[in-house]
């Protein structure tokens, strides 16, 4: 299965910004690069038991390029300071930089 690709954006001195583009609402903040991947995997969790209680469907996950293509994602990636990719929640794999 493919990861989550995960943007990671930061303004000035504020905390990291992570957004992911097929988990529609979900999002997460570290202060700290080095918690940035902890708490992204923490809110995909989240997001994922969140949306099997509620009964809906999950997305199917995107390779970066087809993410990269996608008009509603494209200026997402302008000024990002990180793109990283995260297993699917439960499937075991690794944490990967993109």
């Amino acid at each position: 299965m493919k990861p989550y690709i995960a943007i990671v954006h930061q303004e000035g001195e504020s905390a990291y910004g992570v957004s992911f583009s097929d988990a529609l609402g979900c999002f997460s903040a570290a202060d700290e690069l080095d918690d940035l991947f902890a708490m992204a995997t923490e809110a995909l969790e989240g997001w994922t038991e969140g949306m099997i209680e509620e009964g809906l469907p999950i997305p199917p996950t995107r390779d970066l390029s087809e993410i990269k293509a996608d008009p509603e994602w494209t200026e997402s990636f302008e000024g990002a300071v990180l793109v990283i990719a995260l297993p699917v929640p439960g499937a075991g794999s690794t944490q990967q930089a993109a």
